[in-house]
């Protein structure tokens, strides 16, 4: 499926979001972004103003209007999504509203402007705490808080239209990405955005439990290009892991950002391990990610002062945050 196309991004100001973004314009096609910078950053684009290729359009994915976007386009990249266990917890009917009722607005406007391509990121969230590493996309599915549930319901959404509607879809399930210009704020999220902002501020890590747990950590430029190679190619009614093929302790990321370590509580509901099996990905696309775990903490060093805003977090206000999530996962026996 080659030649240059009109893609629809949606998140594209988000982290995950921009770098498709970045890729896509790269390669000459022609992008509209669709954000309403509830975690998107118009900042994340403003290195793209003078792009004529580039359409940035400040708006929610359920407002009816936006349909008048999909005319025209080919591929429609769907990433917007609110993320973060914890206010997902607390509000639940926001999360269901943006990350199940988007996900159906966005098939809707795209069915009827018959797209050619649709690609859905979904969360690793959803294999909860999986038997198997490293976890094949037929796991058991075990949602263990909302969010992983709403991700997992658009999913279903999407392979269900693919079904019944014969809309070329596939599925990605991201695992644990990180790079520059990770998400800088909500409520205690993604742990790298809280440790680089400890270390600007020369506070120390707050790691759970004792860092031994490990992460599938995938650098976002891999993560992009899975994503835009996914959209390119002629696959269709399929889910895939993305993955960086390893998975690695909280302590080595610790050793590599360098500085002191508080030990905060382990939380329930989480997995020890996180771990892709890429394989089917590698099987279809032939691709594999190019960027090391030391190479990718040594990027986002480099980059440091983007979150030099960011919240700055401790084992005091990481409890009042988590609270809810202690209440509500924390005895499940």
């Amino acid at each position: 499926m080659s030649g240059k196309k009109n893609v629809l991004v949606t998140g594209g100001a988000g982290f995950i979001g921009s770098h498709v973004v970045d890729l896509l314009i790269e390669q000459g096609h022609q992008v509209t972004v669709i954000d309403n910078f509830s975690t998107g950053r118009p900042e994340n684009l403003a290195h793209l103003k003078n792009y004529s290729q580039l359409n940035l359009v400040q708006a929610d994915i359920n407002d009816p209007r936006t349909a008048k976007l999909y005319q025209g386009i080919n591929w429609v990249i769907h990433l917007a999504a609110l993320a973060d266990i914890v206010p997902s917890i607390v509000h639940p009917l926001e999360y269901h509203h943006a990350n199940v009722n988007g996900t159906v607005r966005v098939l809707e406007f795209s069915r009827a402007a018959g797209i050619e391509r649709f690609l859905y990121s979904a969360s690793s969230s959803c294999y909860g705490i999986p038997d198997e590493y490293p976890t094949k996309e037929t796991a058991e599915i075990r949602c263990q808080y909302p969010y992983a549930t709403t991700k997992n319901l658009g999913e279903q959404y999407v392979m269900s239209w693919g079904q019944i509607y014969k809309m070329p879809v596939v599925s990605v399930r991201f695992f644990n990405v990180y790079g520059t210009r990770s998400r800088t704020s909500g409520t205690y999220g993604a742990v790298f955005g809280v440790f680089l902002a400890q270390k600007l501020n020369n506070k120390p890590f707050t790691v759970v439990g004792d860092g031994n747990q490990s992460r599938d950590f995938t650098y976002v430029s891999d993560v992009a290009l899975a994503v835009v190679e996914a959209a390119a190619s002629d696959i269709k009614n399929e889910i895939m892991n993305i993955g960086s093929g390893n998975h690695y302790t909280v302590n080595q990321l610790v050793k590599y950002l360098e500085g002191p370590v508080t030990y905060i509580p382990k939380r329930p509901g989480e997995p020890d391990i996180t771990f892709a099996d890429t394989s089917k990905i590698q099987r279809l696309l032939g691709w594999k990610p190019k960027v090391t775990f030391e190479q990718g903490v040594k990027e986002v060093l480099k980059n440091i002062d983007y979150w030099r805003n960011a919240p700055v977090w401790n084992p005091d206000n990481i409890k009042e945050a988590t609270k809810d999530w202690f209440k509500y996962l924390g005895d499940r026996n």
